[in-house]
């Protein structure tokens, strides 16, 4: 015969105990005896029927089995009794002799404490969430490292035209580009960060470098050697170039060091020019409200944004122009107290702005050809 005791939620220890019996009892006989034995032994505040009564124990389980005229069991109370408390219930349930009309003896076992068990319990599934979480949440070496090596790892080669020329992805989408020699040279300046790259690949100029000629801003990026000079004069007899670099004499383009690239760009000479740069012409007048921008702008660090009327959008810090400028609609000028950068310049071609006024202007290697870039001191004197 068995019972299954019932444990309430605030249980704290189960109170478990074995006992003997000299005869023949059922289950009514054994609980009766523990109710019956230990009544006003303590007082009310610890008379088993008033704990039950308020929850602060359960309901007492019994096992039992009979066999050869004896009979031996478990009994289980849970309780939500302090230990003290607690401790006193299972020593008077230990006290019963007699079961009904038999001898008895109830042997108590170590106690339980229920919440020990319920922290173990705890304890192991918070383990294995915290496991699960780690490998999970956590990449390993290999995904950093890759993830690293994708962020700095150079655009790939694609082929341009019908000719197949080897060229940077950005060829197509910027308003200029950079002509050199050779697939080595293409690579080169991809990993340079420079993505507006195509390869003329041989001393016969392409059709493909003919056509783009006629509509973007082009500069041919050459080595410094004869082989140079050769693609330079037939360069300048079919294709419409605005501005020539050179390698250093006797290196080749492929061979330069970013530093070395961006130093050979910025000193590029205007087709035709075999000397430095000649100064750009004055620039022509600027509508009223420019200059006035100009005048109101300086040294405050601060930006505006017009509309193709001349009518002011917005003003910010420049410490925010790039991020505004991303989310901005409808801008046609933009001038303020700051350095004209390229990275700058890359989200104005982005969002047609016509033309950028700047305090002045960085080592850029990409001007849009539909957007006029001046400075400061060129609106001033203009």
């Amino acid at each position: 015969m068995q019972e299954t005791g019932k444990f309430t939620p605030t249980t704290k220890y189960v109170v478990k105990a074995k006992f003997e019996v000299e005869g023949v009892v059922e289950k009514p006989d054994v609980i009766g005896a523990i109710f019956g034995q230990t009544e006003g032994l303590f007082g009310p505040e610890l008379d088993l029927r008033e704990l039950q009564k308020s929850g602060r124990l359960g309901r007492i389980s019994i096992r039992l089995e009979s066999k050869n005229d004896r009979t031996t069991g478990e009994i289980t109370i849970p309780s939500s009794l302090d230990k003290a408390s607690t401790a006193i219930i299972a020593a008077a349930v230990e006290s019963v002799d007699r079961i009904g009309p038999c001898n008895a003896k109830i042997t108590l076992e170590p106690m339980q404490d229920e919440r020990d068990e319920k922290r173990q319990a705890i304890m192991s599934k918070a383990k294995q969430i915290l496991q699960g979480w780690m490998v999970e949440a956590t990449p390993s070496t290999d995904e950093l490292i890759r993830e690293v090596t994708e962020a700095v790892r150079p655009a790939d080669v694609i082929k341009f035209g019908p000719e197949e020329l080897p060229a940077g992805p950005e060829v197509s989408s910027s308003g200029s580009v950079i002509l050199v020699e050779g697939r080595a040279d293409v690579i080169n300046l991809l990993k340079c960060g420079i993505k507006n790259v195509i390869g003329i690949e041989g001393t016969k100029i392409p059709k493909t470098i003919i056509e783009l000629s006629k509509t973007k801003e082009v500069t041919a990026f050459l080595d410094g050697d004869r082989g140079g000079d050769l693609i330079l004069k037939e360069l300048m007899q079919v294709a419409e170039l605005d501005w020539v670099a050179r390698a250093p004499t006797g290196k080749e383009v492929e061979d330069l060091t970013p530093k070395e690239v961006m130093r050979c760009l910025r000193e590029r000479v205007q087709a035709g020019k075999k000397a430095e740069p000649t100064p750009l012409p004055p620039a022509p007048p600027q509508p009223q409200f420019i200059l006035d921008a100009v005048q109101e702008l300086k040294e405050t660090l601060e930006a505006i944004t017009f509309d193709e009327h001349g009518t002011p959008k917005s003003r910010m810090p420049v410490s925010e122009l790039a991020d505004k400028l991303k989310e901005s609609e409808g801008v046609h000028a933009l001038v303020f107290d700051g350095i004209v950068t390229q990275r700058l310049l890359d989200i104005a071609e982005e969002k047609k702005i016509a033309i950028i006024v700047g305090e002045r202007i960085s080592n850029v290697v990409k001007k849009p050809a539909n957007m006029r870039i001046l400075t400061f001191q060129e609106v001033r004197q203009a």
